[in-house]
């Protein structure tokens, strides 16, 4: 159950179309760029977009210890860039991750812009085990994950989507088709 907006981090990146999937879904949302913008809010989003970028970004404007902070007591959920930041250890030194989940992230793992592609993976939910249409955008990769951690999609023998009590990290862009099933997955779990 939602008690209040979801926040959507809105520094940079591909933020408006989780407004417009939330909307769907009956859900009021946010956009966060300052730290006032969070309180109040019942989860975060943290979108795609460029992690050198994003993370310089949440530095700047004072937000990194709060997003910490936050996600010790609220539902988050991180695509593609965001994935990257909520990652306990990232393969580029200048990605400050947040250490939210435990696991390590390769930026760009699926390669550059030009390789970007859609398909379908293979969803692991309790309540739907068929195929996503899945866009991955220079989508990052996932590894190292710590035990406990629930595997929640693949691509192949990829990783793709994992899971761990509210939050939730996506190498893939759910927000680009017009299925919601992932968002609707998250939002049934603000209760954990």
């Amino acid at each position: 159950m939602v008690d209040g907006p979801v926040g959507i981090l809105a520094l940079q990146g591909a933020f408006q179309k989780h407004v417009d999937s939330l909307a769907t879904l009956g859900a009021e949302s946010r956009l966060v760029k300052q730290p006032r913008d969070l309180e109040g809010c019942s989860g975060l989003i943290i979108p795609g977009g460029e992690s050198t970028t994003m993370s310089l970004l949440v530095q700047s404007f004072g937000l990194y210890d709060l997003l910490r902070e936050f996600a010790a007591s609220h539902p988050v959920m991180g695509v593609c860039a965001g994935l990257i930041m909520m990652a306990r250890e990232v393969d580029d030194d200048r990605v400050k991750p947040l250490d939210i989940l435990p696991f390590r992230a390769l930026r760009n793992h699926y390669g550059r812009q030009v390789h970007s592609f859609s398909t379908r993976v293979h969803l692991m939910l309790a309540d739907s085990k068929a195929d996503f249409p899945a866009v991955f955008i220079r989508a990052p990769g996932i590894t190292g994950i710590a035990p406990g951690m629930e595997v929640l999609a693949r691509h192949e023998d990829e990783i793709v989507m994992i899971g761990s009590g509210p939050h939730l990290a996506l190498a893939f862009h759910p927000e680009l088709t017009a299925d919601t099933r992932v968002h609707a997955y998250w939002l049934q779990g603000f209760n954990k």
